[in-house]
């Protein structure tokens, strides 16, 4: 980490050994852990620890979740906030089960139509409601700080399972709820 650092100072014309640099490896080096130890938990783990049989069949949203996460291809943050409706066939899951899902899958390099197909096709999977939907609202760095520069652009992703991809007053209940 240290030679790779070096390095990078070397090649934008920084003093590596200037005062303010000398502990950045090590401080750049635990924040990575923190920012990409997604890769180290799975996510079918939190939802399998957290539901409860037949307890509603009525839609459950757990809206403006945010998540911080970084963009594979610049590796930028983007960052926002996602919003889960599902609709329960035998199985509930606790809410802080799904800001885990959010949270293991954000902490990964990602792009945002990744992110959310994945939250979505595990929570399908692993819970197996009548029906899923995620929306995914979001800001990214690599858009506002380099290239077009656009500073309030929000880009907005959504994956659909099941009656929400079938039924349009499912879709439509749902979209109330988050204008709610």
């Amino acid at each position: 980490m240290e030679n790779f650092f070096n390095q990078f100072f070397e090649n934008i014309g920084e003093d590596k050994n200037r005062e303010g640099l000398k502990e950045t490896p090590k401080r750049v080096q635990e924040l990575w852990k923190f920012l990409y130890k997604g890769y180290k938990e799975d996510p079918r783990v939190a939802l399998k620890s957290a539901y409860f049989q037949g307890v509603c069949d009525e839609m459950i949203v757990a809206q403006n979740i945010e998540f911080y996460s970084t963009c594979e291809h610049h590796l930028l943050p983007f960052f926002g906030n996602i919003s889960v409706g599902y609709i329960p066939k035998e199985k509930i899951v606790g809410i802080s089960a799904i800001a885990k899902l959010i949270e293991i899958y954000s902490k990964r390099l990602q792009i945002q139509e990744r992110l959310t197909t994945q939250i979505a096709e595990t929570f399908d999977e692993i819970i197996e409601p009548r029906g899923v939907i995620v929306v995914c609202e979001a800001k990214h760095l690599c858009m506002s700080m380099q290239g077009v520069q656009k500073q309030n652009a929000i880009i907005k992703t959504s994956v659909l399972r099941g009656l929400f991809k079938k039924d349009p007053k499912t879709r439509a209940e749902f979209m109330q709820l988050l204008k709610s």
